[in-house]
Formats: structure tokens, sequence, C-alpha cells
């Protein structure tokens, strides 16, 4: 039997480039947007699908981790492996789109992740009824050491900028990065959601078994509440944007003692927290 084979992050299209001077037929590149079917198996319990999302295909195992983690699910050493799904009752088009997670101990999907649940690649953390609510998925201790200063801030989204490979072909990804106090970047991922991208980085780490809390995320959009619901989840004690934060962003970064920087550019950025 054939098995499927494995999408990559952008595909070819063709094009017709139309300017004030000229028509030019020519080739491109388009970020790819597929499902993934995140599956959890507790304590030797069948696995359970706690999550479908679009993503863009690519670090898919660091995904469902960082996910598992970032909605307060799991702890960072409580995943012990993440594999794509043999159920023989697979389709072709499903067999590199579903991914189950192993975990050392049991856990309950609330409510607001049931069987029939699914997110597109604009969809986050949803149906978080307060400020408290979010704060109560912390699976980490607030981050103890030091954070950026304004001048290592105002570097981040260049340097995040420069490790943006799929971006520079495609222009369709959002990128998060994790960089440590001095404004080294630890790991950056890429992805159609921006949501998928902080939960690939997260689960970087966790995969690697580094912690996966660090002393900064950079965004290279705006900042929603769900993302620092995230970093929150996380132990993460900066958040480094090139966009806006939501009021209730904000918010929820001072209560979560997370400071958080928008409108990041080489030569300006703005303190929220």
């Amino acid at each position: 039997m054939q098995r499927a084979r494995r999408p990559g992050p952008s595909v070819r299209t063709r094009v017709v480039e139309h300017t004030t001077d000229a028509e030019v037929a020519r080739e491109d590149r388009l970020v790819t947007e597929e499902p993934l079917e995140i599956r959890v198996r507790a304590a030797g319990l069948e696995p359970r699908r706690a999550w479908v999302t679009m993503r863009t295909p690519g670090h898919d195992f660091e995904l469902a981790a960082g996910w598992l983690v970032n909605e307060g699910l799991a702890a960072p050493g409580a995943v012990t492996q993440v594999a794509y799904c043999t159920d023989a009752d697979l389709t072709p088009d499903q067999e590199l789109n579903v991914v189950t997670v192993s975990l050392a101990v049991g856990t309950d999907v609330p409510h607001r992740h049931p069987a029939a649940s699914a997110g597109s690649s604009a969809c986050g953390v949803c149906g978080k009824d307060s400020v408290a609510d979010a704060l109560a998925t912390r699976t980490a201790p607030p981050w103890p050491g030091a954070r950026p200063s304004a001048e290592v801030v105002r570097r981040l989204p260049e340097a995040l900028r420069e490790r943006q490979v799929l971006f520079a072909r495609t222009g369709g990804v959002h990128a998060a990065g994790l960089a440590d106090a001095d404004g080294t970047l630890l790991v950056v991922r890429e992805d159609v959601g921006r949501h998928n991208a902080v939960d690939k980085v997260v689960g970087a780490r966790v995969l690697a078994g580094e912690p996966a809390a660090a002393a900064c995320l950079v965004l290279s959009g705006r900042v929603g509440f769900e993302l620092v619901q995230k970093a929150a989840a996380s132990g993460i004690g900066a958040i480094v944007a090139v966009g806006a934060p939501t009021s209730l962003a904000a918010r929820l970064a001072g209560e979560a003692g997370i400071e958080l920087w928008g409108f990041t550019s080489a030569g300006r950025s703005v303190s929220y927290t």
C-alpha cells in the first residue's frame, strides 16, 4: 500500500501579475493550509480527538505538544510520545494530518474542546469567559528571570524577520520566536495561523526536553488575548510584537506579570505593562 506523501509548507501556482505597464505571467508560491487533527491518549486510555486546526504542514508534532501545554491540558514533562495516527480506516488525505499525543498522566479534555470542535487558522484559544479563567490554565510559574531591555526589544523583530524563510517565499504566514533576555532567538517557527506558530515554538522546546518558558516571545503581528494566554500558560516573561495589542491582551499581560511591547521596530517600541 502506497503511503501518503507528506505535504510541503508551500505549493507552486501560476499567476498573472498586473501593473500599470504590463501583464506578466509567472510562477508563484502559496502557503499550504491543511487541517491537523490532534488526538490525546492519556494514561493508557483510547485516543480522543481534542482539536482540529488549519495549519501549515511541518513541525506537526511540535504544534500538537505545544497546543496541549498552552491550553493547560498537560505539563511539559507529561508528553511522552507524539506520532502520526496509523489507524487502518484513515483515508490517504488523513494519514499525515492526524497526530496522537501520548501523556504519562490522565487529563480531561474540557467542554470547550468537544470531539466535534474545530478551529480555523485564525482561531486560537476560544471560549475563555474571563481573565481569571485564562490564568487558571497556567501550567508553569511566572517567569523569574531577566527580561529584554528596551534596546534589545527594538532589535528583535528584525532578527525574527531574517529567519522568516517561508514568509519570504509566500508572504502569507505569521512567525513566532522564543528569545533569551539578551535577544538571542532560541527557536523560530512559521505558520498560516499565528496561534499555531506560538504553539510550535513552545512545542519545539517541550520535545527537545527544554523548558517551555523563556524570557521573551516575539510575534510578527498583533497581540490578541489568546496569545497572551498561551504565553502565560508556558511561563513566558515578555511579549514583543510588531503590531498592537488588544485591550484584553494588555489587561491579561498585566495580571499575569508579562511585560508587553507593541508597535516594535528598530527605532520605536511601546510598553503596555
